[in-house]
């Protein structure tokens, strides 16, 4: 019997690295019936919405989906395809693994870095409760702000609020420990900003320790973020699982990206209790789009994830170590992986999944 799965191909670039990853996950054999949804700014143009109602009802009936990357407009539009996916579904587990693979090119080649971020999607300051310079509503919160705790805040400004809840917190955190348990890890480092945000980080950070005393197999330890920021530069060997609220989880999974080659080797996960959206975690990139070239090995890696969401543990290994070894053999990959990026042997999307499936022996 077949896996339903929905297929969001999304804009730019994602159709052409969604037809990538479709052609590696058909080659391992897992029978997968696809039901293609599309989202983005194509279907903005033609339905008003990025995000028609039958696309998150077919997640809601598959509860697995593979989405390529869909355009965020900046500063202005719908705020972003992927937040209301993850909002719309309850999908409040973001798990975006580091890890190096050989013959990527890294600053960080001379040291071990296997990394899993455990981010919280669906809080904080992405909860989106803004209110806009100069509006009416905003002059009153601020006067009540002042009314209340005393605070000043300049009539000019705009105002986000970050919303932060022992709810969000806890489940984010049991993810965290539970996936550490799963997968044989031995750490997790909750990250926070509490010595100045005292009662929203500030609440994260007690519930990890709360939740930390449920799990006396796993070390726990915490960090604050800017420090873990450069613990990360300077000795990224020494982490495990990291668990962090939605702002800082979303700009240190980059920081992560960046330690093991970039957002072209980063994958990423988006887990609910009632299912579960795979992507990679880089942009759509729409100045390259109908040219072919572009790195799938992200949003084949978030494949991987994927099948090992079904239970289809052996297809993710053989195609992971199939990545790999095309990575580290180097011949038959994109531009922006090869030591010259003008290389001349450098090959496209689609050829680049071609040397995948030819080494699974597929």
């Amino acid at each position: 019997m077949a896996y339903d799965v929905t297929l969001i191909p999304g804009d730019g670039v994602g159709p052409e690295l969604a037809e990538a990853a479709r052609m590696c996950v058909d080659a391992t054999g897992v029978p997968i019936h696809w039901d293609i949804q599309h989202a983005g700014v194509d279907v903005m143009a033609k339905l008003g919405t990025p995000v028609p109602d039958s696309v998150i009802e077919s997640c809601r009936r598959t509860k697995v989906a593979l989405k390529a990357p869909i355009t965020t407009p900046v500063g202005t539009g719908f705020r972003s395809v992927n937040v209301y996916l993850r909002q719309a579904l309850d999908l409040y587990a973001c798990v975006r693994p580091c890890k190096q693979y050989p013959g990527v090119r890294t600053f960080f080649s001379g040291t071990k870095v296997d990394i899993v971020l455990v981010r919280e999607n669906t809080e904080d300051l992405y909860l989106g409760v803004e209110f806009e310079k100069g509006k009416p509503e905003t002059a009153e919160l601020i006067a009540d702000i002042k009314r209340l705790i005393g605070k000043t805040i300049r009539p000019d400004s705009g105002i986000s609020i970050k919303p932060i809840s022992v709810t969000g917190s806890r489940r984010i955190v049991k993810y965290a420990f539970e996936y550490a348990r799963k997968h044989g890890r031995k750490k997790v480092t909750a990250v926070h900003k509490a010595n100045i945000l005292k009662y929203s980080d500030g609440l994260f950070l007690e519930v990890s320790r709360e939740v930390a005393k449920e799990y006396p197999d796993i070390e726990y330890e915490d960090r604050i973020v800017d420090n873990m920021c450069m613990q990360l530069v300077q000795k990224p060997e020494l982490y495990d699982v990291l668990v962090l609220p939605n702002l800082y989880g979303d700009i240190v999974s980059d920081l992560g990206a960046g330690l093991v080659g970039g957002l072209g080797v980063a994958p990423g996960a988006n887990v609910g209790e009632a299912g579960a959206v795979f992507e990679a975690t880089h942009g759509s990139a729409p100045k390259y789009k109908g040219q072919y070239k572009m790195n799938p090995t992200a949003l084949i890696l978030s494949a991987v994830l994927m099948l090992e969401h079904l239970g289809e543990a052996e297809a993710a290994k053989r195609l992971e170590n199939a990545v790999s070894s095309v990575i580290e053999e180097g011949k038959s990959v994109t531009y922006d992986m090869k030591p010259n990026r003008d290389d001349p042997t450098a090959v496209g999307t689609l050829e680049m999944a071609k040397a995948i499936i030819k080494a699974m022996g597929a």
